[in-house]
């Protein structure tokens, strides 16, 4: 099947997730160039065409036209097809090449745009990595502190249970040594007379 100018105006690309891909405004308008410049060649060919053909029709007229010599008259109309047959894939290689620069920029559209793409992912990979590494070290920081803070801590509740037992030691101590004193008290203050103590 002949690939026409409505073929390209009416051919519709599948949409890409995540937006990567071309620009579809600037793809049509490219395309729209290419419907242009293919239309204009294909009017030019068309035109050619007929231009061939009524000179291959009028190769009786052309003697009329110069009747001085038959020579001339007779090469007048193989040298005219020649000429015109040159024309003709003119624009029939005008058009490829057209098709041939579309396809070019194609492929480096696609390219630059795989390209992009790799750089991207590589991009996001090296970010993750690094994200996860500060994480890591983060979190090998931190527990390191937790467990510099747990540390210190034992150690306070030691020297409070340290200080909890001196403290009462202490003060058995003293109420024990109140008591004896209270004890000795007493038992001098049985032996003197009420009169001595002042009452």
């Amino acid at each position: 099947m002949a690939l026409t100018p409505d073929d390209v105006v009416t051919k519709q690309f599948q949409h890409v997730r995540f937006k990567e891909g071309f620009d579809p405004d600037e793809v049509d308008d490219f395309l729209d160039e290419i419907v242009v410049e293919w239309r204009k060649t294909i009017a030019e060919n068309d035109e050619l065409k007929e231009k061939l053909a009524a000179l291959e029709s009028g190769e009786s007229a052309a003697p009329a036209v110069a009747p001085e010599a038959e020579k001339p008259a007779v090469e007048t109309p193989v040298e005219k097809p020649a000429p015109a047959a040159t024309e003709a894939p003119q624009p029939a290689a005008q058009s490829a090449g057209i098709i041939e620069l579309a396809q070019r920029l194609h492929d480096e559209h696609v390219a630059e745009g795989k390209a992009t793409r790799d750089q991207l992912v590589a991009d996001a990979k090296s970010q993750a990595a690094t994200i996860v590494a500060d994480a890591e070290a983060t979190g090998r920081d931190e527990m390191a502190r937790l467990e510099k803070e747990r540390s210190a801590l034992e150690n306070r509740i030691s020297e409070l249970r340290q200080f909890e037992r001196d403290y009462r030691s202490e003060l058995r101590g003293y109420i024990e040594g109140k008591l004896r004193d209270l004890e000795t008290t007493a038992t001098n203050s049985g032996n003197t007379p009420v009169s001595a103590i002042g009452l």
